[in-house]
Protein backbone atom coordinates (compact mmCIF):
# COMPACT_ATOMS: atom_id res chain seq x y z
CA UNK A 1 0.00 0.00 0.00
CA UNK A 2 1.29 3.47 -0.84
CA UNK A 3 2.15 5.60 2.16
CA UNK A 4 1.22 9.27 2.61
CA UNK A 5 3.40 11.75 4.39
CA UNK A 6 3.83 15.49 4.52
CA UNK A 7 6.85 17.70 4.74
CA UNK A 8 7.08 20.91 6.65
CA UNK A 9 8.49 23.65 4.46
CA UNK A 10 11.29 25.84 5.74
CA UNK A 11 12.23 29.34 4.68
CA UNK A 12 14.42 29.47 1.59
CA UNK A 13 16.15 32.34 -0.17
CA UNK A 14 14.32 34.46 -2.68
CA UNK A 15 16.88 33.40 -5.28
CA UNK A 16 15.17 30.02 -5.59
CA UNK A 17 12.05 31.75 -6.87
CA UNK A 18 14.04 33.72 -9.44
CA UNK A 19 15.70 30.43 -10.44
CA UNK A 20 12.26 28.88 -10.91
CA UNK A 21 11.25 31.77 -13.16
CA UNK A 22 14.28 31.04 -15.36
CA UNK A 23 13.66 27.28 -15.50
CA UNK A 24 9.95 27.93 -15.93
CA UNK A 25 10.58 29.82 -19.16
CA UNK A 26 12.30 26.66 -20.39
CA UNK A 27 9.86 24.03 -19.20
CA UNK A 28 6.35 25.42 -18.95
CA UNK A 29 5.54 25.59 -22.64
CA UNK A 30 5.11 21.83 -22.93
CA UNK A 31 2.08 21.95 -20.67
CA UNK A 32 0.35 24.21 -23.22
CA UNK A 33 -0.23 21.07 -25.26
CA UNK A 34 -3.09 19.95 -23.02
CA UNK A 35 -4.87 23.32 -23.12
CA UNK A 36 -4.26 23.83 -26.81
CA UNK A 37 -5.67 20.46 -27.73
CA UNK A 38 -8.60 20.44 -25.31
CA UNK A 39 -11.31 18.23 -26.68
CA UNK A 40 -8.84 15.59 -27.82
CA UNK A 41 -8.28 12.48 -25.64
CA UNK A 42 -4.86 13.66 -24.52
CA UNK A 43 -2.78 14.08 -21.41
CA UNK A 44 -0.64 17.21 -21.15
CA UNK A 45 2.73 17.33 -19.49
CA UNK A 46 5.68 19.43 -18.43
CA UNK A 47 9.22 18.68 -17.36
CA UNK A 48 10.08 19.91 -13.88
CA UNK A 49 13.15 19.67 -11.64
CA UNK A 50 14.05 15.98 -11.42
CA UNK A 51 10.56 14.98 -12.42
CA UNK A 52 7.48 15.29 -14.59
CA UNK A 53 4.11 16.97 -14.25
CA UNK A 54 1.11 15.47 -16.05
CA UNK A 55 -2.27 17.18 -16.38
CA UNK A 56 -5.58 15.44 -16.85
CA UNK A 57 -8.56 17.81 -16.90
CA UNK A 58 -8.96 19.64 -13.60
CA UNK A 59 -6.06 17.89 -11.84
CA UNK A 60 -2.37 17.44 -12.37
CA UNK A 61 0.19 15.13 -10.83
CA UNK A 62 3.81 15.64 -9.88
CA UNK A 63 6.30 12.78 -9.76
CA UNK A 64 9.84 13.46 -8.54
CA UNK A 65 12.99 11.34 -8.23
CA UNK A 66 14.83 12.02 -4.96
CA UNK A 67 18.58 11.84 -4.46
CA UNK A 68 18.21 8.51 -2.61
CA UNK A 69 16.43 7.00 -5.62
CA UNK A 70 12.88 7.12 -4.25
CA UNK A 71 10.00 8.30 -6.42
CA UNK A 72 7.22 10.28 -4.77
CA UNK A 73 4.05 11.59 -6.37
CA UNK A 74 1.12 13.81 -5.52
CA UNK A 75 -2.02 15.17 -7.21
CA UNK A 76 -3.07 18.83 -7.17
CA UNK A 77 -6.07 20.78 -8.49
CA UNK A 78 -5.44 22.72 -11.71
CA UNK A 79 -5.92 26.46 -11.33
CA UNK A 80 -8.04 27.58 -14.29
CA UNK A 81 -8.54 31.15 -15.50
CA UNK A 82 -11.01 30.18 -18.23
CA UNK A 83 -14.03 28.94 -16.26
CA UNK A 84 -16.21 31.85 -17.39
CA UNK A 85 -17.83 31.14 -20.76
CA UNK A 86 -16.63 34.35 -22.43
CA UNK A 87 -13.02 33.51 -21.57
CA UNK A 88 -13.37 30.30 -23.61
CA UNK A 89 -14.39 32.14 -26.76
CA UNK A 90 -12.12 31.84 -29.83
CA UNK A 91 -9.56 34.65 -30.10
CA UNK A 92 -10.10 35.45 -26.42
CA UNK A 93 -9.01 32.23 -24.69
CA UNK A 94 -5.39 32.22 -25.88
CA UNK A 95 -3.95 34.75 -23.44
CA UNK A 96 -5.77 33.43 -20.31
CA UNK A 97 -4.59 29.91 -21.21
CA UNK A 98 -1.04 31.19 -21.51
CA UNK A 99 -1.29 32.83 -18.08
CA UNK A 100 -2.83 29.84 -16.32
CA UNK A 101 -0.24 27.53 -17.84
CA UNK A 102 2.56 29.77 -16.62
CA UNK A 103 1.05 30.04 -13.12
CA UNK A 104 0.51 26.30 -12.72
CA UNK A 105 3.88 25.57 -14.29
CA UNK A 106 5.78 27.81 -11.88
CA UNK A 107 3.89 26.30 -8.93
CA UNK A 108 4.82 22.83 -10.16
CA UNK A 109 8.47 23.83 -10.53
CA UNK A 110 8.54 25.26 -7.02
CA UNK A 111 6.94 22.12 -5.58
CA UNK A 112 9.46 19.93 -7.36
CA UNK A 113 12.30 22.13 -6.08
CA UNK A 114 10.91 21.73 -2.57
CA UNK A 115 10.84 17.96 -2.97
CA UNK A 116 14.36 17.80 -4.39
CA UNK A 117 15.61 20.03 -1.54
CA UNK A 118 14.03 17.67 1.02
CA UNK A 119 11.54 20.25 2.20
CA UNK A 120 14.06 23.02 2.73
CA UNK A 121 12.34 25.29 0.18
CA UNK A 122 9.19 27.20 1.04
CA UNK A 123 6.13 27.04 -1.18
CA UNK A 124 5.44 30.21 -3.12
CA UNK A 125 3.19 32.70 -1.37
CA UNK A 126 0.81 34.76 -3.52
CA UNK A 127 3.16 37.74 -3.46
CA UNK A 128 6.15 35.58 -4.42
CA UNK A 129 4.16 33.98 -7.24
CA UNK A 130 3.23 37.41 -8.57
CA UNK A 131 6.88 38.49 -8.31
CA UNK A 132 8.05 35.39 -10.16
CA UNK A 133 5.47 35.91 -12.90
CA UNK A 134 6.50 39.56 -13.27
CA UNK A 135 10.15 38.54 -13.50
CA UNK A 136 9.36 35.91 -16.15
CA UNK A 137 7.45 38.47 -18.23
CA UNK A 138 10.20 41.08 -17.83
CA UNK A 139 12.77 38.54 -19.01
CA UNK A 140 10.62 37.70 -22.03
CA UNK A 141 9.92 41.36 -22.85
CA UNK A 142 13.58 42.30 -22.51
CA UNK A 143 14.85 39.44 -24.68
CA UNK A 144 12.18 39.28 -27.35
CA UNK A 145 10.81 42.84 -27.58
CA UNK A 146 13.34 45.43 -26.40
CA UNK A 147 16.62 43.82 -27.52
CA UNK A 148 15.45 43.03 -31.10
CA UNK A 149 14.18 46.60 -31.40
CA UNK A 150 17.52 48.02 -30.27
CA UNK A 151 19.42 45.78 -32.69
CA UNK A 152 17.12 46.94 -35.50
CA UNK A 153 18.04 50.51 -34.56
CA UNK A 154 21.66 49.54 -35.15
CA UNK A 155 20.67 48.38 -38.67
CA UNK A 156 18.95 51.74 -39.17
CA UNK A 157 22.10 53.57 -38.04
CA UNK A 158 24.15 51.49 -40.51
CA UNK A 159 21.67 52.35 -43.29
CA UNK A 160 20.69 48.70 -43.75
CA UNK A 161 17.11 49.43 -42.73
CA UNK A 162 14.41 52.05 -42.93
CA UNK A 163 12.81 53.63 -39.86
CA UNK A 164 9.95 52.13 -37.82
CA UNK A 165 7.37 53.53 -40.27
CA UNK A 166 8.71 51.16 -42.91
CA UNK A 167 8.51 47.42 -43.50
CA UNK A 168 12.24 46.62 -43.45
CA UNK A 169 12.75 47.72 -39.82
CA UNK A 170 10.26 45.12 -38.61
CA UNK A 171 11.73 42.39 -40.80
CA UNK A 172 15.09 43.02 -39.10
CA UNK A 173 13.28 43.03 -35.76
CA UNK A 174 11.75 39.62 -36.55
CA UNK A 175 15.09 38.26 -37.75
CA UNK A 176 16.83 39.25 -34.51
CA UNK A 177 13.93 37.88 -32.47
CA UNK A 178 14.31 34.47 -34.13
CA UNK A 179 18.09 34.52 -33.68
CA UNK A 180 17.82 35.42 -29.99
CA UNK A 181 15.21 32.72 -29.40
CA UNK A 182 17.29 29.99 -31.05
CA UNK A 183 20.50 31.15 -29.33
CA UNK A 184 18.70 31.24 -25.97
CA UNK A 185 17.35 27.69 -26.34
CA UNK A 186 20.67 26.34 -27.64
CA UNK A 187 22.66 28.14 -24.96
CA UNK A 188 20.65 26.94 -21.97
CA UNK A 189 20.68 23.38 -23.33
CA UNK A 190 24.39 23.34 -22.45
CA UNK A 191 23.61 23.91 -18.75
CA UNK A 192 23.68 20.48 -17.01
CA UNK A 193 20.60 21.18 -14.89
CA UNK A 194 18.60 22.36 -17.91
CA UNK A 195 19.83 19.38 -19.93
CA UNK A 196 18.27 17.11 -17.31
CA UNK A 197 15.01 19.07 -17.61
CA UNK A 198 15.16 18.45 -21.36
CA UNK A 199 15.67 14.73 -20.67
CA UNK A 200 12.54 14.69 -18.53
CA UNK A 201 10.84 16.59 -21.36
CA UNK A 202 11.76 13.70 -23.64
CA UNK A 203 10.54 11.19 -21.06
CA UNK A 204 7.20 12.99 -20.87
CA UNK A 205 6.79 12.84 -24.66
CA UNK A 206 7.72 9.15 -24.84
CA UNK A 207 5.26 8.31 -22.08
CA UNK A 208 2.42 10.23 -23.75
CA UNK A 209 3.21 8.51 -27.05
CA UNK A 210 2.95 5.16 -25.24
CA UNK A 211 -0.36 6.16 -23.66
CA UNK A 212 -1.76 7.18 -27.04
CA UNK A 213 -1.18 3.69 -28.48
CA UNK A 214 -4.12 2.46 -26.39
CA UNK A 215 -2.08 -0.47 -25.10
CA UNK A 216 -0.96 -1.15 -21.55
CA UNK A 217 1.73 1.41 -20.78
CA UNK A 218 5.04 0.13 -19.45
CA UNK A 219 8.71 1.03 -19.47
CA UNK A 220 9.55 -0.99 -22.59
CA UNK A 221 6.76 0.60 -24.63
CA UNK A 222 7.64 4.12 -23.51
CA UNK A 223 11.33 3.53 -24.19
CA UNK A 224 10.55 2.52 -27.80
CA UNK A 225 8.59 5.70 -28.57
CA UNK A 226 9.93 8.93 -30.08
CA UNK A 227 10.95 11.81 -27.83
CA UNK A 228 9.45 14.24 -30.37
CA UNK A 229 5.73 14.93 -30.16
CA UNK A 230 3.64 16.92 -32.69
CA UNK A 231 1.47 18.40 -29.93
CA UNK A 232 4.31 19.82 -27.86
CA UNK A 233 3.55 23.32 -26.60
CA UNK A 234 7.02 24.40 -27.75
CA UNK A 235 5.41 24.84 -31.16
CA UNK A 236 3.18 27.50 -29.60
CA UNK A 237 6.24 29.68 -28.96
CA UNK A 238 7.23 29.45 -32.61
CA UNK A 239 3.72 30.44 -33.66
CA UNK A 240 3.84 33.42 -31.29
CA UNK A 241 7.11 34.62 -32.83
CA UNK A 242 5.83 34.13 -36.39
CA UNK A 243 2.54 35.92 -35.72
CA UNK A 244 4.31 38.78 -33.91
CA UNK A 245 6.63 39.34 -36.88
CA UNK A 246 3.67 39.58 -39.28
CA UNK A 247 1.49 41.78 -37.07
CA UNK A 248 4.32 44.12 -36.09
CA UNK A 249 5.31 44.56 -39.74
CA UNK A 250 1.74 45.52 -40.70
CA UNK A 251 0.14 47.20 -37.67
CA UNK A 252 3.02 49.28 -36.29
CA UNK A 253 3.68 51.21 -39.55
CA UNK A 254 -0.09 51.63 -39.96
CA UNK A 255 -0.44 53.15 -36.48
CA UNK A 256 2.58 55.39 -37.00
CA UNK A 257 1.04 56.70 -40.21
CA UNK A 258 -2.03 57.65 -38.18
CA UNK A 259 -0.12 59.11 -35.23
CA UNK A 260 3.62 59.81 -34.96
CA UNK A 261 5.17 61.23 -31.75
CA UNK A 262 7.16 64.42 -32.12
CA UNK A 263 10.65 63.20 -31.16
CA UNK A 264 12.71 60.17 -32.17
CA UNK A 265 12.94 58.86 -28.60
CA UNK A 266 9.21 59.11 -27.94
CA UNK A 267 8.51 57.52 -31.33
CA UNK A 268 10.52 54.42 -30.43
CA UNK A 269 9.08 54.28 -26.91
CA UNK A 270 5.63 54.47 -28.50
CA UNK A 271 6.55 51.66 -30.91
CA UNK A 272 7.76 49.39 -28.12
CA UNK A 273 4.61 50.18 -26.12
CA UNK A 274 2.44 49.17 -29.07
CA UNK A 275 4.33 45.88 -29.32
CA UNK A 276 3.69 45.21 -25.63
CA UNK A 277 -0.03 45.92 -26.06
CA UNK A 278 -0.09 43.44 -28.94
CA UNK A 279 1.15 40.55 -26.76
CA UNK A 280 -2.38 39.49 -25.76
CA UNK A 281 -3.90 39.47 -29.27
CA UNK A 282 -0.77 37.84 -30.71
CA UNK A 283 -0.94 34.98 -28.18
CA UNK A 284 -4.69 34.63 -28.83
CA UNK A 285 -4.18 34.39 -32.60
CA UNK A 286 -1.25 31.98 -32.24
CA UNK A 287 -3.39 29.79 -29.98
CA UNK A 288 -6.14 29.52 -32.61
CA UNK A 289 -3.62 28.80 -35.37
CA UNK A 290 -1.99 25.97 -33.47
CA UNK A 291 -5.41 24.44 -32.68
CA UNK A 292 -6.13 24.59 -36.39
CA UNK A 293 -2.82 22.93 -37.21
CA UNK A 294 -3.54 20.17 -34.69
CA UNK A 295 -6.79 19.27 -36.42
CA UNK A 296 -5.36 19.09 -39.92
CA UNK A 297 -5.27 15.62 -41.48
CA UNK A 298 -1.88 14.26 -42.42
CA UNK A 299 -0.62 15.95 -45.56
CA UNK A 300 1.70 18.56 -47.00
CA UNK A 301 0.06 21.52 -45.23
CA UNK A 302 0.09 19.73 -41.86
CA UNK A 303 3.74 18.78 -42.38
CA UNK A 304 4.69 22.39 -43.17
CA UNK A 305 3.02 23.68 -40.01
CA UNK A 306 4.34 20.96 -37.70
CA UNK A 307 7.91 20.52 -38.95
CA UNK A 308 9.38 23.69 -37.33
CA UNK A 309 8.11 22.61 -33.89
CA UNK A 310 9.40 19.05 -34.28
CA UNK A 311 12.75 20.41 -35.44
CA UNK A 312 13.02 22.66 -32.39
CA UNK A 313 12.29 19.68 -30.13
CA UNK A 314 15.60 18.20 -31.20
CA UNK A 315 17.04 20.90 -28.91
CA UNK A 316 14.35 21.16 -26.20
CA UNK A 317 14.21 17.41 -25.60
CA UNK A 318 16.97 14.90 -24.91
CA UNK A 319 16.95 11.13 -24.78
CA UNK A 320 15.99 10.10 -21.22
CA UNK A 321 17.40 7.19 -19.27
CA UNK A 322 15.22 4.46 -17.75
CA UNK A 323 15.11 6.12 -14.32
CA UNK A 324 13.63 9.27 -15.86
CA UNK A 325 11.08 7.27 -17.85
CA UNK A 326 10.02 5.57 -14.61
CA UNK A 327 9.23 8.97 -13.11
CA UNK A 328 7.18 9.97 -16.16
CA UNK A 329 5.19 6.72 -15.94
CA UNK A 330 4.37 7.43 -12.29
CA UNK A 331 3.22 10.94 -13.20
CA UNK A 332 0.95 9.51 -15.92
CA UNK A 333 -0.55 6.92 -13.61
CA UNK A 334 -1.34 9.48 -10.92
CA UNK A 335 -2.80 11.94 -13.45
CA UNK A 336 -5.11 9.27 -14.81
CA UNK A 337 -6.19 8.16 -11.35
CA UNK A 338 -8.63 5.26 -11.35
CA UNK A 339 -9.92 5.70 -14.90
CA UNK A 340 -11.28 2.39 -16.21
CA UNK A 341 -9.44 0.46 -18.88
CA UNK A 342 -6.14 2.29 -18.54
CA UNK A 343 -3.28 0.26 -17.13
CA UNK A 344 0.08 1.88 -16.42
CA UNK A 345 2.88 -0.27 -15.05
CA UNK A 346 5.27 1.68 -12.86
CA UNK A 347 8.23 1.28 -10.58
CA UNK A 348 7.49 1.38 -6.82
CA UNK A 349 6.66 4.85 -5.52
CA UNK A 350 4.98 6.54 -2.58
CA UNK A 351 2.29 9.21 -2.38
CA UNK A 352 2.94 12.39 -0.48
Amino acid sequence: MNSRHSRESKTAGTSRHWHNAFVGKVAFSTQLAHSIFAGCPTIGGQAILEGVMMRNGDVYSLAVRHSDGRITARRYPWLSLTRRPWLKMPFVRGFPVLLETLINGIKALNRSAEAVAHGEAEELSNSQLVGTLILAFLMAIGLFVVVPHLLSLVMLYLHFSGDVEGFSFHIWDGFFKCCIFMAYIKGISCIPEIHRVFQYHGAEHKTIHAFETGAQVNLALAKSRSRLHPRCGTTFLLFVIAVSIMLHAVLVPLLLNIYTPDTIITKHIFTISVKLLLIAPISALAYELIRYAARLPEGIWATILRTPGLTLQNITTAEPDESQLEVALVALREALGVEDGIIVHTAPYSLE
